[in-house]
């Protein structure tokens, strides 16, 4: 059993990084990449990390889709293939880290992030105005299953970068506005992000007094930035999105490389 002793100033970065993770991610998602590194440097070993930041994590995802919610930019009943997809991609994903040497994670995290911040970089956002859903046929449906077990799986085995790979891939598969795009990544990653949770701590691997700490700044750094999105929509989504990522891109270059 890892036993786990931060100091005071350590454990208060950990939750100043939560914030701004929480804020970030219900805006353009990636805020596990600012989380996930943050508990390696701290002392976490990689499954430790991954199962206490999926804590942390469905805290700040759950504010934040059911800000989305209330305010009528998620629908649980038009994106259900999305949300059972998403959560058996995620069950076999975080099943499969399980049975993953410590030395692998160790060397497959960094890649993991840095991809995910390139491609993300590089990726076109929603250019669509109106908030209404795209139709829901038979293609649509086979785009949601698709998505969802492919993403699921994802955020099951690594986690980082997820909800940025939702927008994008939002903007890519559905002609929806940003918020709706939002919505709806932010909502999946709950699903994604509780699923992988329930299976983490089956298998023992959270530590739950840091990451309900961090959690609840998580939450409110969520909360804030799910209402500064609606209240001043793709003007603001898009430019935090672009920083984010190249901000990250970079230092997680440097870092790797140099």
């Amino acid at each position: 059993m890892f036993e786990l002793a931060l100091d005071p100033t350590t454990w208060a970065l950990l939750c100043a990084v939560a914030l701004a993770a929480g804020f970030i991610d219900a805006v353009a998602g990636g805020g596990g990449m600012l989380t996930v590194p943050a508990l390696l440097t701290a002392g976490l070993p990689p499954h430790l990390t991954l199962g206490t930041n999926k804590l942390a994590a469905s805290f700040g995802s759950l504010t934040a889709s059911i800000t989305y919610f209330r305010k009528q930019l998620f629908s649980p009943r038009f994106w259900a293939a999305s949300i059972i997809a998403t959560a058996i991609g995620a069950l076999l994903g975080t099943l499969i880290v399980d049975y993953l040497s410590i030395e692998f994670l160790n060397k497959l995290l960094p890649v993991v992030i840095i991809l995910v911040a390139c491609y993300s970089l590089f990726g076109n956002l929603s250019t669509v105005e109106h908030d209404n859903l795209p139709p829901l046929n038979r293609a649509t449906k086979i785009k949601q299953w698709l998505q969802g077990l492919s993403l699921g799986f994802f955020d099951g085995l690594a986690g980082p970068g997820t909800g940025t790979f939702w927008t994008a891939s939002n903007s890519l598969l559905y002609k929806m506005s940003l918020l709706l795009n939002c919505g709806l990544a932010r909502s999946m990653n709950f699903v994604s992000n509780f699923v992988s949770l329930i299976t983490f701590v089956a298998l023992g691997h959270v530590n739950f007094l840091l990451g309900i700490t961090m959690g609840l700044f998580l939450m409110f750094g969520a909360w804030l930035g799910a209402h500064s999105a609606i209240r001043f929509g793709s003007k603001f989504i898009r430019p935090v999105f672009n920083t984010v990522v190249i901000i990250l891109a970079l230092k997680l270059i440097y870092e790797a490389y140099l």
